[in-house]
């Protein structure tokens, strides 16, 4: 079903999430290249949200609901604020897929400038120190204390990571992976000593719901959650968090270019003393960051020009362009990690 719902949602969720009231009110709030979300709106007005994967063009590996259903229900107890699990459906025939509900978290998600822009300075510097102690507490948490303890081997993450994202871009068609697989190569030579925690894989302002003075309080998108180096996560923000005179593009755009964002040596700095880890390697996890992002990008280019990904804003051409921006900003980060 293009939708990613149907009638048969109803009763499952009537039968299943207790306090539900049809009928039953499905509207979009995110999705297309990611998971998809809906706003479940029931008779009383009481809104959950739905979560789902794509209806169409995915890969065999990607969006794995179970996966994110095991770290939203691990981290519930938890000080990271995630949103309260209600229930998991595991019959595919309901809707084409698996599929989880949980409660609908109102706030804001940073997804960018425009999202923000009715937020006072304050707000927008609190957002980054709230953003901070989030990820710290992520990080400090022990995977096998909260029942993660499985969900990856603990060693060898960065190999892990290249190996899935190098095979993905590779099975995806993408055209010129040359430059990408250079650096790929180099950044296989260069890992670093790693350590070992809960990565949520794709953590910065977007994947963020906030109230209204800035504080965090909710994560979402635990798609790409894992065991493995926590700076992996700070790289990644790192390379999100554009702040103005950047010349090298954000791996994705954001809303930290307006007013009142700290900069990325305060976001860092902040971490350290937050977390207490240290983050000399942290230029490591930024070359790497950038590469995985033109490796999802490539793919993503590749989908669309392949037509099984629907319409998109910006012509395919524009996406390669994208994608090369990128690939050459990850050549020279890890050409970086040998100059002194």
């Amino acid at each position: 079903m293009t939708t990613g719902v149907g009638p048969a949602v109803d009763d499952w969720l009537a039968a299943h999430v207790p306090g539900i009231a049809p009928p039953l009110t499905f509207d979009l709030v995110s999705g297309g290249r990611s998971n998809l979300t809906y706003r479940v709106t029931d008779a009383t007005g009481t809104v959950r949200a739905l979560r789902r994967p794509p209806t169409g063009g995915v890969l065999s590996t990607a969006h794995d609901m179970s996966r994110e259903w095991r770290f939203v229900t691990a981290l519930a107890p938890t000080e990271v604020p995630v949103p309260e699990p209600l229930a998991y459906c595991v019959d595919t025939s309901v809707t084409g897929a698996e599929f989880y509900v949980m409660d609908f978290v109102d706030g804001t998600v940073g997804a960018d400038r425009d999202a923000v822009a009715h937020w006072p300075l304050d707000a927008r510097r609190r957002a980054g120190t709230s953003l901070v102690e989030v990820l710290a507490a992520l990080h400090r948490l022990d995977p096998t204390e909260v029942g993660l303890g499985d969900m990856a081997r603990p060693r060898g993450y960065v190999e892990r990571q290249l190996h899935r994202w190098q095979r993905q871009v590779h099975r995806s068609g993408a055209p010129d992976l040359e430059l990408l697989d250079t650096v790929h190569d180099a950044l296989l030579a260069r890992v670093p000593p790693q350590s070992s925690g809960i990565v949520h894989g794709d953590f910065r302002p977007g994947n963020l719901s906030f109230a209204p003075d800035g504080t965090v309080v909710a994560v979402f998108d635990w798609e790409l959650a894992t065991l493995g180096d926590p700076l992996a996560d700070l790289g990644w923000l790192v390379s999100t968090w554009e702040q103005p005179g950047d010349t090298v593009p954000p791996t994705t755009a954001g809303p930290t270019t307006a007013p009142g964002f700290c900069t990325r040596t305060e976001l860092v700095d902040a971490y350290a003393k937050a977390s207490g880890l240290d983050v000399s390697r942290l230029p490591y996890y930024v070359a790497f960051s950038r590469w995985r992002s033109a490796c999802i990008g490539a793919g993503v280019a590749s989908r669309f020009a392949a037509g099984v990904m629907g319409e998109n804003d910006l012509p395919v051409e524009e996406l390669h362009r994208q994608v090369l921006r990128q690939s050459e900003a990850a050549h020279e980060a890890v050409r970086d990690l040998d100059r002194p």
